[in-house]
Parts: C-alpha cells; structure tokens; sequence
C-alpha cells in the first residue's frame, strides 16, 4: 500500500533527495566512503557546504551583505542566540503559539520583552493584527507559520525595528523579501532537510552591537568568520538540504512552488469548507498553506478515533492532529504531491458516505 506522509516534522522530502542522499550515504561522490564517515574539511564536502550556501541566496534572491548559516542545535537553539546577539535593552514579540511563546520565554531571560499582541486566549486560531510594534525595542520576533495550529503570514511585514522571523515550516514555500529582515532562521525538518541542521540569514551590519559577552558557540560572527565550520557541522543534513535546492531549482524555484502549494491546499480546505462531518480550525484569513487543521463538528465528534484509525489504515500517515487542537492535521509542505492531498480527500469522502 502506498503511504502517504502527512506528518508536520520531521516530515516529507522529494524522493529523488532521499534516493540521492541514501546513494550518498553508501557511496559519496564516488569516493567509496559514505557522507556519514568523511572529514567535514575534506574538499568534496566543502563543495557541498559551499553549493548550499549559494543556492540558498540564489533561490531566495538574498541581497550582498547577509551571511547563510548552517548550525547545529536546531531552531530551539536560535530562541537564545538571538538574544545573545540582538538584546540590548528591550525585545519585541508577537505571540502566534507554541513556538513563538517558547522563543518569547527564552528572551525574557535577557531583559524586558514586549508583547506586541497574541491570539493565545482563542487558542492561537488567527493571527494577530493592527498592533503597534515598539520603535525603541531592539528588535521585533515574529514566527511566520505555527505547524500545531495552522496559521501562516503570508506576506513580508513592514517593521521599523530590526525584524527577526523563525521560518522553520514555511521558508522556500514561496518568493519572499529578505531585505525586509535582520534574521531569518528555522529548523531543516519541515522543507529543507532531516532533522539536526538549522539555517540561520543574518545581515552581517547588525551583529556586534550588544555591550555583553557573547558565548563563542552562540556568537553567529564565530560561525559567519569560519564558515560554519567553527565545530563539526551536521554532515548529512547539509547534504541533503543542497539535493532539496537542486529539487527547488530544477522544479521552478519558489515560483512554482507557491502556485503548487496554494493549489494543494485550496484543494483540501475547500473539500473541508464542503463537508457535512469535517470543520478547519483557523480563520480562514490566516489559513497555513503548509499545515491544515481540521477536527470533526460537534455533532459528529464520536467518530473522531474511528476516523483517524480508517484513514491510517488507507495510508495516510502522520495525520493526528496536536493535542492542544485536536482532530487532525495534514502537513503539505512542498514535497507533497498534490495526488496524496487527494488521496486524503477522497479518504475524507469515503468515511462520510459510510457514516
């Protein structure tokens, strides 16, 4: 049976990245080593290193004057690195969900943190707008797509401080103005790589403004000054990142990928907005393009078990929902063939009909 991954991170990659990046792992480059097993400062693998870094400012169109940074310690890591390099004296955040509440707790250890506005009273089922952002906080945080509750900006904002974004499960979903932002980060696992690599895009201009010492391991000009090659990189995800922005590349580049993954989704969320049994969870408004959340109505909520066990059992995977939303959640992050949203439709329709 064939199975259908649905699953919000780590989650869904090309099939030619993860053919590749298994050929590496027996064979890189012909070298009869595996990438598994050789040097970090071998030659071959600072072409990998170096092509990834160049695709990321060709896909994304990164201006001069911004560093692309590999990192080990994931997004999570970013949540007091930012800090560390950007809090002088007050932060600015916009409360979104879990993960932009995580980051918020992480900077209130640095001093005083702003909350801009947050939707955590309605369970983060919109995003905020018509706030002001402090012109005299350091810096402002944003969190572009919130996986668990599915809401997604989807436009660059205007901010007049320095803006700062965790781009974990959106970033190369769709063409984006990288000059509006001092730092963009994210995890690899949702549209870029397995887990245990994160990105960081840093405008170089900004870095060394802080009066406080910076620990060398979160100091990014450590890892700007030596290509983030400062302590062993995480080898394999870098690797298959560089075959992901081959597969963007050759696949149209963000272009294309925001015209599949607008249809993708309205594909699903109309088949939710169509259906007697199924309701989506976020204001249509703020709807993610990349993880959609939808729960049984109330009148049909004793089938919730029953149906998760009858779509699991026709293939689609990882489709549980997070537990502080409920029902399910179907992650269609680029990687995602429009056949499996389908599938999951037509699994949606087929359990309808029998109830």
């Amino acid at each position: 049976m064939k199975k259908h991954n649905f699953s919000a991170g780590p989650s869904i990659l090309a099939r030619e990245v993860i053919e590749k990046t298994a050929q590496a792992v027996l064979d890189f480059n012909g070298s009869g080593l595996s990438i598994l097993e050789i040097s970090h400062r071998s030659k071959d693998f600072e072409a990998v290193i170096e092509e990834a870094r160049q695709l990321f400012k060709e896909i994304l169109e990164i201006p001069e004057g911004y560093s692309v940074l590999f990192l080990g310690g994931g997004a999570s890591m970013q949540f007091c690195m930012i800090p560390f390099n950007f809090f002088e004296k007050k932060a600015a955040y916009l409360n979104t969900g879990v993960w932009a509440s995580k980051a918020q707790k992480e900077a209130k250890g640095f001093g005083e943190v702003v909350e801009v506005a947050s939707s955590k009273d309605a369970n983060y089922t919109f995003i905020p707008k018509d706030y002001v952002i402090p012109t005299d906080a350091d810096y402002f945080h944003i969190t572009t797509n919130n996986t668990i509750y599915g809401t997604e900006l989807h436009t660059d904002i205007d901010s007049p401080i320095p803006l700062i974004a965790d781009m974990s499960s959106d970033i190369f979903s769709r063409p984006m103005d990288v000059s509006k932002y001092a730092l963009i980060y994210g995890g690899a696992q949702k549209n870029l790589a397995p887990s245990g690599l994160a990105f960081v895009i840093v405008k170089d201009e900004l870095l060394g403004k802080v009066s406080r010492y910076i620990p060398t391991m979160l100091n990014y000009k450590t890892h700007i000054a030596e290509g983030s090659m400062f302590n062993t990189p995480p080898v394999l995800p870098i690797y298959s990142a560089m075959e992901t922005l081959r597969w963007i590349k050759a696949n149209g580049g963000l272009v294309e990928m925001q015209k599949r993954n607008v249809a993708k989704a309205e594909l699903l969320y109309n088949a939710i907005d169509s259906s007697k049994m199924f309701v989506g969870t976020a204001a249509k408004e703020d709807r993610s393009l990349m993880n959609v959340c939808f729960v049984m109505k109330p009148e049909y909520k004793e089938f919730e078990a029953e149906f998760l066990k009858f779509a699991t059992a026709a293939g689609m995977d990882g489709i549980k929902g997070h537990r502080s939303v409920g029902g399910y959640r179907a992650s269609i992050y680029n990687a995602m063939p429009v056949e499996s949203v389908q599938a999951l439709i037509d699994c949606m329709n087929e359990f309808e009909k029998q109830h």
